[in-house]
């Protein structure tokens, strides 16, 4: 109803809801797990000494030139961190991983982009920082005007102008 029209792909954190949601309003949408909320979800089985190390394991599996070596490199490091006696990390890996590896599908130019939602969270970091200085608003008009503010300022800044993707790239 918005007028979304060839959406081929989501990223996010594997909400229930939204990913539910995907499938149904968007059925030819890929969905692509933010590897940052799928390196969390393993790292909180690991214990703290060693997160580092098995961190970096994890950035391996998305550092790949190509689909099939992520999923051998994250095969491999789900039979390390099983040998490591960390079988909750590593089911968690073999359990996941695939999800992780969608924006395999897209041209390389983009795969650092679009396989995290940072840039969202981004932005809802600065709009919750900025309606948290203002504590409570007299409406729910007031609030949006400020949100919209923020909006249309990134929108002008560089930031917002920045290119973001080459969506000439993702014609076929």
């Amino acid at each position: 109803s918005r007028g979304l029209r060839g959406v081929r792909m989501f990223t996010g954190d594997k909400a229930a809801g939204m990913v539910g949601s995907i499938a149904e309003v968007f059925p030819e949408a890929a969905y692509q797990r933010c590897t940052v909320h799928f390196y969390r979800n393993v790292l909180a089985r690991v214990p703290k000494a060693r997160r580092p190390r098995v961190a970096a394991m994890l950035k391996a599996i998305h550092a790949m030139e190509s689909r099939e070596a992520a999923e051998a490199k994250a095969l491999e490091v789900a039979s390390e961190l099983e040998k490591s006696k960390l079988r909750e990390a590593a089911m968690v890996v073999r359990d996941g991983y695939a999800e992780t590896l969608t924006y395999t599908r897209f041209p390389r130019e983009h795969w650092r982009r679009i396989r995290t939602n940072n840039a969202i969270e981004r932005l809802n970091r600065e709009i919750r920082r900025r309606t948290r200085v203002v504590g409570t608003f007299p409406d729910g008009r007031s609030a949006l005007m400020l949100v919209t503010a923020r909006l249309k300022y990134v929108a002008e800044s560089s930031w917002g102008s920045r290119r973001y993707l080459d969506v000439t790239l993702l014609d076929e």
